[in-house]
């Protein structure tokens, strides 16, 4: 179910209820989106994720875009620019754009959270390299992951770049 508006059209409120939304397999993760830039006037978009154990997307700057993380369940540790916190279930962490920034799931996880993306077009990433998933759970191992090339070169046409590859947060306690 997308909550995006035909173009054209003026949005509508709706509701989703908890595992509503179009449900992607990402990046090793599940990834629901459940507000787009259709129903937003292009002004947010918000993602549910739902990442395993020891998660960890390489430090990376997004130019033009803000995220706020609330997580749900889990323990997270995040970095930005030169600061860094572990946060856990109720927390909210914003990340400015420009400023290279990371988070890393515990070990300990699954870690759950709501990706808050200002303005929106997060949604159209997960879209562009996601597979629509099979079932509400982080995909197993027989999944294939896109090829690291193909990420970075979508990534660069969503203005994310790189800081490092392989680079992981590495906050301080």
């Amino acid at each position: 179910m997308s909550s995006a508006s035909e173009p054209g059209t003026t949005p509508q409120g709706f509701v989703l209820d908890k595992d509503q939304g179009d449900a992607f397999w990402w990046l090793g993760s599940l990834a629901i989106n459940k507000l787009d830039g259709g129903s937003t006037h292009g002004g947010l978009s918000i993602v549910e994720s739902l990442v395993p154990a020891g998660y960890a997307p390489p430090v990376h700057i997004h130019s033009g875009k803000d995220e706020t993380f609330y997580i749900l369940d889990g323990r997270f540790s995040f970095v930005c620019g030169s600061q860094s916190w572990q946060i856990g279930p109720g927390s909210l962490v914003f990340l400015p754009r420009d400023v290279p920034h990371g988070f890393r799931v515990s070990d300990d996880g699954p870690g759950r959270l709501l990706l808050i993306g200002n303005p929106a077009g997060f949604e159209d990433l997960i879209r562009e390299l996601g597979d629509p998933a099979q079932q509400l759970q982080v995909p197993g191992p027989d999944v294939p992951m896109p090829d690291p090339d193909r990420v970075s070169a979508v990534w660069a046409t969503h203005g994310i770049t790189i800081v490092a590859p392989g680079s992981t947060p590495t906050p301080t306690p």
